[in-house]
């Protein structure tokens, strides 16, 4: 499945902004351009089609919840504010049909609900099936027609809405990667602030052949990454291990230190939270039951610049590997040097505030000269060429 085209009409900042995907989707852009306002929107999209929009399922996905009137534009150059959510998805499948799915919201006015002003279901440009509010069909406007309706003609878009329905917002926070509070996000196989880490980990950390391996790749390749490890293994806690009063999950990692005796091994507790946020990243991108399509806000999170492109490099492989789609926000340059924009699957896009302050959404290419010529991404990032960076004089 590819996803061709997502289009966003009157969303916070998203006044009118369009983009086409890639499999891996990286933002870069000055603070408040408008970047988590995209995976927002995109969290937005998917409760459209795959349920219903109130604060739960927003929620659930990882969206910031805000008071009504905000959800909408609000810029001084509209003249006059539009009444509805525009979100727009095309798609292609593997028999090289394309669809498309478009949606109308009303926000909240005194209950929890969004409304669905309008829903249109597209087959290669042909309108296959629609409700507004003038239609019949607009029997419940609180819930999805997908839910709603079993006719046949959008059978072939319910699995696009299979697709979506696990799409989250993933912000790890270092006190629910060691296990010590609990994730208000919990999803399977790991939260959305990196609730049951150790969990998830234990799924795919196994010996085969006599060898180690973590999901696809052999350990080995893991602990390049953690140069100081020399193990990384899921026990139980105990109290030669980790204090007896600090809250503890069932399962926790626990790491082998190179430089220290073999009867020296530490929790995640104890470990930095760069090391931690490998493991988190890696497992999403691996674990077969993690999302097929999510975004993390702030890839670069508590990362060294160097080891964060080469996490960005493993990252990108697993994700393409495993076929699935990510959205990413990052402020760190050496991420972008992780990336090989060649691949047209990996797309880079800056955001940017035009005059009117509308949020903008450019695809980064870079001309092969300026590759010949050894320019890398991040040089060219912090020199303005790219976009993304904040009019400082």
């Amino acid at each position: 499945m590819n996803l061709k085209r997502i289009t966003f009409r009157n969303f916070k900042s998203l006044y009118d902004a369009e983009f086409e995907p890639g499999k891996v989707n990286v933002f870069i852009g000055a603070n408040g351009a408008g970047k988590s306002t995209i995976l927002e929107a995109i969290g937005l999209l998917s409760a459209a089609m795959t349920d219903r929009v109130d604060d739960i399922s927003l929620q659930r996905k990882g969206v910031r919840l805000s008071a009504p009137s905000m959800y909408k534009s609000r810029f001084k150059s509209i003249e006059r504010t539009n009444p509805t959510v525009a979100l727009s998805l095309e798609w292609e499948e593997e028999t090289a049909q394309t669809f498309k799915y478009d949606v109308h919201l009303t926000t909240p006015k005194g209950d929890e609900y969004w409304k669905y002003h309008s829903e249109t279901f597209f087959t290669d440009g042909e309108k296959k099936w629609g409700r507004s509010n003038a239609s019949q069909k607009q029997s419940n406007n609180h819930i999805g027609f997908f839910l709603l309706d079993d006719n046949s003609e959008l059978e072939q878009g319910r699995r696009i809405v299979k697709y979506f329905e696990n799409y989250g917002i993933f912000q790890p926070n270092t006190l629910t990667l060691r296990g010590t509070v609990a994730d208000p996000n919990q999803m399977t196989p790991i939260g959305l602030n990196g609730g049951r880490l150790a969990e998830a980990l234990q799924d795919i950390i196994y010996e085969k052949d006599g060898e180690l391996y973590f999901g696809s790749l052999y350990m080995e390749d893991i602990l390049e990454l953690i140069d100081w490890a020399s193990d990384i293994s899921i026990n139980v806690p105990t109290k030669t291990r980790i204090n007896s009063s600090i809250p503890m999950t069932r399962q926790v990692i626990e790491f082998a230190d190179g430089f220290l005796r073999e009867t020296a091994k530490f929790t995640g507790y104890d470990a930095s939270e760069g090391t931690l946020y490998i493991l988190f990243m890696l497992c999403l991108a691996m674990h077969p039951k993690a999302p097929s399509i999510f975004a993390v806000d702030s890839f670069d999170h508590a990362l060294n610049p160097r080891l964060a492109k080469k996490l960005m490099q493993v990252f990108c492989e697993q994700i393409l590997e495993n076929d699935k789609h990510v959205f990413l926000t990052t402020h760190n340059p050496l991420v972008l040097d992780g990336l090989d924009i060649s691949n047209d699957d990996i797309r880079l896009f800056a955001v940017d505030r035009d005059k009117n302050g509308y949020a903008k959404i450019k695809r980064i290419k870079v001309s092969q000269e300026l590759i010949d010529e050894g320019q890398s991404l991040s040089r060219l990032w912090i020199s303005g060429r790219l976009g993304g960076v904040p009019d400082l004089i």
